[in-house]
This record gives C-alpha cells, sequence and structure tokens, in this order.
C-alpha cells in the first residue's frame, strides 16, 4: 500500500507467519481470472505459495501464469469450479495450508467450508455456521428483523412456483426471485407481469445451479426507484468495524457495473443509521473475515431496507481499499490466520477524504436490444495508467475470451478523486484511452454514464440504466491507433491433398476428442464434443472415410467454421453403430418412469377406491370425463399434481392417496361427430375419492389455468362440481387464509362470457357449491344436495348436527330454481349435457316430427279449460329435441330448447294449467333468465303466449315482482289464446309490434286487461242489480272483439294461421333473418 500505516500492517502480518522457511504456507485459490491474480498478488505479499486452479478451457486464462503453481482440474466451464471433491482432491495433493474461494463459485457454499474444516484446510472467509446464518438471505432477513432493522416484505423459505405466484398475487406489485445463495446479480429476475413468473423462476433456479451449486431461490417485494448502499465490514470474531460505505445504484439486469465509495449526496444522518445497522447485525452474527451488507434506500422517505449480506470479498473491494488504503485481501487472510483488528491496527477505519470509482469494463454486444456476452481473441489490450487509476484485469492480447464464464473484462478504478463529478470525468478520459479490439466491450455505455447529468447529480435508481435507455457514447473518439497483434487463429488451416474438412458449427470448446489421426471412421460416428453456449454439441462424421490430420489440442476454443479434423472421404457406406435408426418401441427410463407416474393415476390402479365409489353407484371423476369427451379428444393439464402437504406426508403416498390433487383439468370436444368445428371445450372435474372432492392448492391452480385459457381462447366449460368446499390440510404453502384465490372471480367472469355447465352429483357443498352457482346451466342428479355450508361448518356454526343428505336435497333446490335439469345419474347428466351444449353448436341435418295437424285440436273449444302446454310443445318440436329447464320451479311457464327441421330456438311457454298461465314472480324470474341464456348464445326465441295477465294482489307483489318483469324479453311471438294486459306483452317483448312477427291461432284472444275485470271495472253502474245477463253480454262484446281475426284486421297483430301451419310459420321467419345461426357473443367478443 501507498503509507506507512499499511506497510506496518503487512510487517505485522509476515511476522505472524511462524514457519521460517520461504513460502511454506500454500494457498489454493478456488476460483479464476482477475479475483484468482487479485489474491495472488495480495497472497504473494505476504510469503505464501500460491497455487492456481483451472478447468480445461480455461487454460489460457492469465490467472495460471500469476500462480506459484496451477493445476488443471476436471470438468470444464463453470462446473469444474464448483467440483468441492475434485478440488479438495488437489488440496491433498498439495499439502495446502487454506483456500480462498474469492467471489461468486463456492465463495458461499456452506458445505464446500463445513469439508474444508472436516479436511483439516482453512476457509479464507466465514465459518461454515457464518455462511448458513449470513450466506443464506433468508436466515439473513430473519436476524435483521429480529434486531429491528427494516427488511422488505418476502417470503421466508425456499420457493415453489406456485408460491411465487399466490405471493404475488397477495402483493399486487412488482417481485424479485432471487438467490438465495450468492450474489453478483446472478440467479435474479424482476417480475412485474404476472404472466412471465413462471419463466422468470426457471431461469433464476437455473442460473443459480449454475452459478452457485443450488437453485434453491425466494421472493421478495421489488423497491422501484431505490439507491443501493452497501456497507464494507470486518470482523475478527469478538470485534466488529466497518469501512464505510459504497454506492452501488447503477446497474444492469441487476449487476452493478458502477461504483462508488464513499456514496456521493447521502445524508449523513442516514449514512450513519445504515452503516450501524450493519455494524449492528455483524457483532450480533459474531462476524469473522470480511462481508458486505447490503441496503435498499428510497431517495424520497430517505428509507432504507436490509437486502442481504455477502460474506465474501466483493468484486467492488477495490474502492474501499483506495478510500481507506485498507489491503482487504491480506486483511482476510491475516485473519484467517488469527490476527484481531486489535493488533490490525482496525479498530477505527478514519473517514475517507476523496472519492473512489469502479466501472465495469464486460464483453458483451446487443441485439435486438438485448445484451448479450461477446466473445473472441483480444487482438489488442492496452488498460490506461497514470496518477490515481488502477486496473484489475486477466486480459491480454492474443486471450481468447470465451462466452463459457463471466463476461466481466477488466475493472477500472480510479481513486484519490477531490470529488465525485471530478472522479467521474478522470474515468471519462480513462475509458476513451483504454484499447480494446477483437472483442465488443460496454466501454461506450460506461462512456454515456460519466456524462450523463442524471449521473452526474446523483439522481439514479437501480433500473435507471434500463428504463433511460442509457446507449453508447456516440462519436467516440479513441487515443491511440487501432493497431493490434495478429490473431493466429485467422490462418487458413488446410488439410492434407483429398480431405475435407470438419468445421466447428458455433464458437465453443473442443472438451472431447474421440479419434486420432489415421483412425478409419463411419458416416455419423461421434468425432469430438464441444461445449458451447452452455451445452455440450456432439460432432458427428460427415462421411466414412480416415482421419488424415487434427490440426488442434484437447481444449482449444475455436470461432465458428473452424477446421476440427480432416477426412479423407472413402467409398464406403457403413453407418456407425449410433447412427442406425432406433428401435421405436424401446421405451427409455426418463420415459418409462412418466409411464409410471401416469399409471399410478388411472383408475385401474385404484382399485380399492374405484370399488367403494362403484359400490355407491357412482362413476369415477374419469369416468365422467371420458363419457363426456369424445373419444382419443382429451388433454389433461396438471394431472401429476398432488395435495400440497408434502410435510406431512410422502411423496408415495401423496401420490396414493391425492392424484392430481383431486381435480381434471383439460380440454376436449363434445358431439364432434355432429359439429365438427363448434365441439371444442373445457372440464373440470372434482374427484371425489381424493379427500372427499375437497379443492386444495394445486386443485385451484389447476382450475385457475383452465378459466384463465377458457377466457382468452373463448369456449364452454363443464364442471363437475361434486366435493366438500376447502381442505385445510394442505400445508406446503404461504397462504393464510387463501381468501385471495382468482378461481371463484374467474368463474364469475365467464358465467356471462361462455357458456358453463355446472353438474351436481352427491354432496356439493360451500366451494364446490359456489363454483356449481356460477354456471349458467345446473344439471344434478337425483342423489345430489347442494348447499353452501356441509355438515362440518353447520356443526362449526353452533348449529347442531345434521345429516349430508338433509342439506339442500334436490326436491328444495328444484323448487328454489337452483337446478336447471334434474336427471337420475351421472350418466344421464353426461347426456343432457351434451344435448344442452348441441343447441349451441348447429343445426342437425336430421330430424322428424309429429303430425302438425294436431296441434289445431290442441287448445279446447271452451277457452275456460285449461290444457297441457306440454302436448302442443311435443308436436311443435322435432322428436325428441327438447330441454325443458327449471321444471318445478316458476311453473306457470314452460322454458325448454327445441328444434325445429333440426334447428336450435328456445321457447317460452305459459302453463294454463298454473295459476291458470298468470305470470308470476318466479315466473318472471325463470323466464328472464332464460331468454338471457339464449340472448348470450344467440339462440332464436319462440314465445307461446297463453296468459291472462300478471299475478297481482299484496301477496303477489312481496315478490318484488315488479322488478322481474321489467326484464322480459323474447323474440317472435305465438299466440295460442290468451293475450291480456301486460302479462302478453311482456310474452311479446313488451309490445305485439315488437317481435319478428305476432301472429295468433284462430282461438287467440286480445285484451288490454282480462275480459271480465275490463267490464267489472268500466262498467260499475251498469251492473247495479245486474242478475248476470248484462255481465255475460258485454263479456261476449269484449271477447268478439278481440277475437284474433278482429284484430288482425285492425293490423295489432301480424297473421292469424293455422295451427298445422306453425312450424313452417317459424322456419320461413327464422329464413327470413339469414337462415343461419348468429355467432354467439362468447365466439365474437374479442379478448
Amino acid at each position: 500500500m501507498r503509507d506507512d500505516t499499511s506497510q506496518r500492517r503487512l510487517h505485522a502480518i509476515k511476522e505472524h507467519l511462524q514457519d521460517p522457511p520461504h513460502k511454506t504456507h500454500k494457498l489454493l485459490i478456488a476460483n479464476r481470472s482477475e479475483i484468482a491474480i487479485r489474491i495472488a498478488h495480495a497472497a504473494s505479499a505476504l510469503d505464501f505459495y500460491t497455487i492456481g486452479i483451472y478447468t480445461l478451457d480455461d487454460a489460457e486464462c492469465l490467472h495460471v501464469k500469476k500462480c506459484d503453481e496451477a493445476v488443471r482440474i476436471g470438468g470444464s466451464g463453470v462446473s469444474g469450479y464448483l467440483d468441492i471433491e475434485g478440488i479438495l482432491g488437489v488440496c491433498r495433493e498439495r499439502g495446502v495450508w487454506g483456500v480462498h474461494p474469492g467471489y461468486g463459485f463456492l465463495s458461499e457454499n456452506q458445505e464446500f467450508a463445513r469439508r474444508c474444516e472436516e479436511e483439516g484446510i482453512v476457509f479464507v472467509g466465514p465459518s461454515p455456521e457464518m455462511l448458513g446464518l449470513f450466506g443464506d438471505k433468508l436466515a439473513a432477513k430473519a436476524l435483521a428483523t429480529s434486531l429491528n432493522i427494516p427488511t422488505l416484505k418476502s417470503t421466508t423459505g425456499p420457493t415453489t412456483l406456485s408460491q411465487t405466484l399466490a405471493f404475488q398475487t397477495r402483493l399486487s406489485n412488482p417481485i424479485m426471485i432471487k438467490s438465495i445463495h450468492g450474489g453478483g446479480g446472478r440467479g435474479m429476475r424482476i417480475v412485474h407481469d404476472p404472466k412471465e413468473i413462471p419463466k422468470a423462476y426457471t431461469l433464476a433456479r437455473l442460473e443459480s445451479e449454475r452459478n452457485f451449486g443450488c437453485g434453491d431461490v425466494y421472493v421478495e417485494e421489488f423497491l422501484g426507484r431505490a439507491r443501493h448502499v452497501e456497507v464494507q465490514v470486518i470482523g475478527d470474531g469478538r470485534d466488529v468495524v466497518h469501512c464505510w460505505e459504497r454506492e452501488c445504484t447503477l446497474q444492469r439486469r441487476n449487476q452493478k457495473i458502477v461504483e462508488v465509495a464513499p456514496c456521493p449526496g447521502l445524508e449523513e444522518g442516514v449514512r450513519m443509521r445504515i452503516v450501524d445497522a450493519a455494524v449492528k447485525m455483524a457483532k450480533a452474527g459474531k462476524y469473522k473475515s470480511l462481508g458486505t451488507f447490503e441496503f435498499l434506500l428510497s431517495p424520497t422517505t430517505n428509507n432504507f431496507y436490509f437486502l442481504e449480506t455477502n460474506p465474501r470479498i466483493q468484486v467492488e473491494h477495490t474502492i474501499t481499499e483506495e478510500t481507506t488504503r485498507i489491503d482487504l485481501v491480506q486483511t482476510q487472510l491475516s485473519i484467517s490466520l488469527g490476527h484481531t483488528l486489535g493488533n490490525l491496527g482496525l479498530t477505527q477505519v478514519p473517514i475517507p477524504t476523496t472519492y473512489a470509482i469502479q466501472f465495469r469494463i464486460n464483453a458483451e454486444t446487443y441485439e435486438n436490444g438485448d445484451v448479450i456476452p461477446s466473445f473472441g481473441c483480444l487482438k489488442a489490450f492496452d488498460p490506461p495508467s497514470g496518477r490515481g487509476i488502477r486496473v484489475d484485469t486477466a486480459g491480454y492480447a492474443g486471450y481468447t475470451f470465451s462466452s463459457t464464464f463471466d463476461s466481466l473484462l477488466a475493472k477500472l478504478v480510479v481513486f484519490d478523486a477531490p470529488s465525485y463529478t471530478a472522479g467521474l470525468d478522470r474515468a471519462y478520459r480513462a475509458l476513451r484511452e483504454f484499447r480494446i479490439e477483437g472483442v465488443q466491450t460496454n466501454v461506450g455505455v460506461l462512456e454515456s454514464l460519466c456524462v450523463d447529468e442524471e449521473v452526474r447529480g446523483c439522481r439514479v435508481w437501480t433500473r435507471y440504466i434500463e428504463e433511460r435507455g442509457i446507449k453508447p457514447l456516440d462519436g467516440s473518439k479513441m487515443f491511440f491507433e487501432k493497431r493490434w497483434v495478429e490473431d493466429k487463429r485467422e490462418e487458413v488451416v488446410v488439410g492434407p491433398e483429398g480431405s475435407v474438412a470438419v468445421r466447428m458449427p458455433m464458437h465453443g470448446v473442443v472438451v472431447t476428442l474421440n479419434v486420432e489421426q489415421g483412425d478409419t471412421v463411419s458416416t455419423g460416428q461421434e468425432l469430438a464434443i464441444i461445449s458451447a453456449m452452455k451445452m455440450e454439441h456432439a460432432i458427428l462424421s460427415p462421411h466414412s472415410g480416415v482421419i488424415a490430420s487434427i490440426p488442434i489440442t484437447l481444449g482449444s476454443t475455436l470461432e465458428p467454421s473452424s477446421p476440427i479434423l480432416f477426412i479423407t472421404p472413402t467409398d464406403s457406406t457403413t453407418l456407425a453403430p449410433d447412427s442406425t435408426p432406433a428401435n421405436l418401441d424401446t421405451i427409455r427410463p426418463d420415459l418409462a418412469d412418466l409411464f409410471e407416474q401416469r399409471r399410478v393415476l388411472t383408475d385401474e390402479a385404484r382399485v380399492e377406491a374405484v370399488r367403494k365409489r362403484h359400490e355407491k353407484g357412482k362413476l369415477t371423476a374419469w369416468e365422467n370425463v371420458v363419457g363426456l369427451v369424445d373419444e382419443g379428444s382429451w388433454i389433461e393439464y396438471g394431472s401429476l399434481a398432488v395435495a400440497a402437504q408434502s410435510s406431512r406426508r410422502s411423496e408415495k403416498e401423496l401420490t396414493t392417496i391425492s392424484p392430481r390433487d383431486g381435480v381434471l383439468t383439460g380440454f376436449g370436444t363434445i358431439n364432434a361427430h355432429l359439429f365438427p368445428t363448434q365441439s371444442r371445450a373445457a372440464v373440470i372435474a372434482y374427484d371425489y375419492t381424493v379427500f372427499a372432492g375437497t379443492q386444495g392448492y394445486y386443485n385451484h391452480m389447476k382450475q385457475d389455468r383452465i378459466l384463465h385459457l377458457v377466457h382468452k381462447f373463448r369456449m364452454p366449460l363443464v364442471v363437475f362440481c361434486e366435493g366438500g368446499g376447502g381442505r385445510p390440510g394442505d400445508v406446503d404453502t404461504l397462504m393464510l387464509t387463501g381468501l385471495n384465490v382468482p378461481t371463484f372471480h374467474s368463474l364469475a367472469q365467464l358465467s356471462s362470457k361462455v357458456p358453463t355447465v355446472g353438474i351436481a352429483s352427491g354432496n356439493c357443498f360451500a366451494g364446490n357449491a359456489a363454483l356449481l352457482s356460477m354456471c349458467d346451466v345446473v344439471i344434478a342428479t337425483e342423489d345430489a344436495c347442494i348447499g353452501m355450508g356441509g355438515p362440518a361448518m353447520v356443526e362449526g356454526g353452533g348449529l347442531g348436527r345434521v345429516k349430508a343428505k338433509e342439506i339442500g336435497p334436490v326436491d328444495v333446490q328444484v323448487r328454489n330454481g337452483v337446478i336447471d335439469a334434474l336427471v337420475k345419474t351421472e350418466q344421464d347428466a353426461i347426456t343432457t349435457t351434451k344435448q344442452y351444449l348441441s343447441y349451441l353448436q348447429g343445426r342437425l341435418e336430421s330430424f322428424t316430427c309429429a303430425d302438425q295437424r294436431s296441434l289445431r285440436h290442441a287448445i279446447p273449444e271452451n277457452r275456460k279449460r285449461s290444457f297441457a302446454i306440454g302436448n302442443v310443445i311435443k308436436v311443435l318440436a322435432d322428436t325428441n329435441s327438447i330441454l325443458e329447464l327449471q321444471k318445478g320451479f316458476g311453473e306457470g311457464v314452460v322454458t325448454c330448447f327445441i328444434r325445429i327441421e333440426g334447428w336450435p330456438f328456445g321457447l317460452v311457454a305459459n302453463n294454463s294449467q298454473h295459476l291458470s298461465g298468470a305470470i308470476d314472480s318466479s315466473a318472471a324470474t325463470k323466464m328472464t333468465r332464460f331468454i338471457r341464456l339464449c340472448d348470450r348464445n344467440r339462440i332464436p326465441m319462440i314465445s307461446l303466449c297463453d296468459t291472462p295477465g300478471f299475478m297481482v294482489g299484496p301477496e303477489a307483489e312481496k315478490t318484488g315482482q315488479v322488478r322481474r318483469f321489467g326484464d322480459l324479453f323474447v323474440a317472435w311471438g305465438v299466440i295460442l289464446r290468451k293475450a291480456y294486459g301486460l302479462g302478453a306483452q311482456a310474452m311479446a317483448s313488451g309490445s305485439l309490434s315488437s317481435p319478428f312477427f305476432s301472429i295468433a291461432w284462430p282461438t287467440g284472444e286480445f285484451g288490454a286487461m282480462g275480459l271480465e275485470g275490463a267490464v267489472r271495472l268500466g262498467f260499475k253502474k251498469e251492473l247495479e242489480g245486474d242478475d248476470g245477463k248484462v255481465f255475460e253480454r258485454l263479456v261476449q262484446e269484449y271477447y268478439d272483439k278481440g277475437r284474433a281475426v278482429r284484430v288482425a284486421r285492425g293490423v295489432e297483430i301480424d297473421q292469424v294461421i293455422d295451427p298445422a301451419e306453425t312450424r313452417q310459420w317459424v322456419l320461413r321467419g327464422f329464413l327470413s333473418c339469414g337462415g343461419r345461426m348468429q355467432e354467439p357473443t362468447w365466439q365474437t367478443t374479442k379478448t
């Protein structure tokens, strides 16, 4: 270092080395590139003997030459530096004193530190226990919380994808998915759109696994527009001292690219609160070694939140070294040797008086707005130099920079700057002096930051670079001429005469050579394996022939199209053994495992559960689904899910007792043999054999997925709702109440947008009943019991003990209008569902019907005699085409679907056998619901009118019928007999001129109100003392005036027809409207 204090400290550390011979302490550096070089320099100054390691594809990295010795380890790429046993094997062979892990790789791996301890090797860093506390971000957050240090909302353990989705739903804000271990911005993803969570979650886990050897992640609230401030701490296990703070706000893709010490523009009070919080945590954990405590700071409120601890040397340690004059690596080594802060003179670090700024120069390029790593040969590499400039790098001219490792090429540090802006000015000049040719870098972006007014004014936040779209500085003029070393790889490599080259398909490293010169090879034979883009790729022989030459060596890094070897082709047509076609009947182990997991879901594998189901005369959920959808059309979603109870039960038990987590979800076709283009549908089927059909955590997730797709792609939905509601035993979740699940909201939204059918069989309580209630059409079997609370809930509410069959039996729910269609069995429910959907799907080509002349005799000659309206409908409709809804409720009207010449129609008709056909409140409700159902699905409507009007009187008005009558609407009107008052107008859309046609049979009779009532109301004086003859005469006059023929002459209706012509009129009216079904709203509405 540059002052007397630093020299004295270095001397004290050397004195502590007890072995007099030169370099008897062997230090293995378990890292690579610039940090390995930095550690080697610091350790060598303390007379350590340094041992480096490298993988096959990293042999040319400069750290190999900077250590006293370098040992090749197994593997290639990052995986080699994560090989704990391989690295410990080198340690044993070389008899090392200790291991310095640097940053990244195994630096925070508790298992590696523990294994070093077991082997008697000093791990230069915190103890395994301390790594378990501070290297685990969640454990560190828990410590902060216990010390009343603010933290952001987060999950509290390794978090699954489903838990991530649930956390975001509760939070309703952007989230950060983060690796529990490691740092450097890896294993992190910010998510603003919930739809992106699965992809971000997978990428975070993969990146975490690749860089830190562990894929566990957690989820945290994302704090927008925040500054990132961190505190450098040194502890000796007893005492702790801080080295002040660093500003790390300027980041891209969660990776810091510019760091400043001290933090510019930070209020003194805020600074002290942050550093005090860091020291408080370190002391509470009895911290030993170097560590960095990171915080997010809200510039608007000055509130700060503990983020995480990095229990290791940091990439940006350089700027703290330059502002405090403390060699942090040597200090870390000295503490591992047993020094205390006291005998190192580190009891109090003076406040920095100058600024230092670090710029991370990365090899990267830009494509379509994305930043991707760059690679290639460094043709020229000349770092800047001069007072106040430091460059930590492993780059050199001629070095081939590979995409296998991190893209950090160099760290440019400017220091001794009297102010923050002066440091930026010095950095700008140094960046323009940095000569790098052969690979693209981010130098231009760093230059832009140096001159950016917001950066210079400290008005930045962690996503400033992305949100402001900072780009490389245009017109940047370098202070040098472009000259570089020749890249030997550009020399043309020519094979022996007659040979052909086998070339690199992409940039990569040759990690395996399977042949030697002179070998005979066959077409398709594997010649070599290259490592590229984090994958291994086999190089196959394009010809049969003889290996003529191999111009490269194992571990060579080659550019695309570079020759790997040369083959002299022969006339042989032999294929390599591996090139023969695969046996298509061979089942690989991974596929066999999948088949087994699928097998245990089948009814055949669940013999006992199926037996119990069949003994009760019930179908299984699977039998219901395959009975509903067309054969071969079913695709199932989420079949491998089990109950979220892994902390209570084994995987094997859960697979046995909770297949599919109790619900089948997927898509198929229904009636495709009749309607090939209109048959797609979604199905949700509860499985009562799994926890009584209750709703579990993944059960809800599966439904939410299907409901989302139904909403997006617009198709009918059928829900088999048998089950007992919510399930309390799912403990593998972060949910507290579960009241925020979107299932019910999503289905409620669908009920007015796509056709939905709910099927109730057996017990259907609580949440299952709620789903049923939101369906357009409810079909129930005779054994169904439907209620918003089952027996357990009733008893829990202090209402006594009841049996399930006493709650909402079908005789109650039919009268209430809850059930649209009551059937005997589940198979009948399936048949009825298919029939209902068929009306929405289109026309049937074949049909038959009754002799229409019988309609001439359907109405009794006695105008006061009631008749069975059902007989009229049976004759009018195609044979076996009637589906009546809500029979038993609102019996004054009949609502049903019918077909005429194959075309579907909705039909409402007055029932004179109930209240003489008068429309009461329940009948109006029934009609309104049915008409809306037809309207949504664009089903043409027919009205058969025979009503004396509305029910009147005090009791009738108690039902709120005024509101209900106002909702009625109909399309085409046929007056069979009575058409009086507002009731008749309601049956004709509010006016006889509203429907496309209003026609009457000869038996039709019309009036502003009932004839008898009109006479009594209008002729009170005339009727005084009447013996009945006057009354009868006046009624007859009204009747004659209101006969259908008379009304038609007055053009108040369109025609009086022969009843036998009714089908023709309906069909001709339909054809006059275009002769085709309109697309229903659920097929035309845009998502």
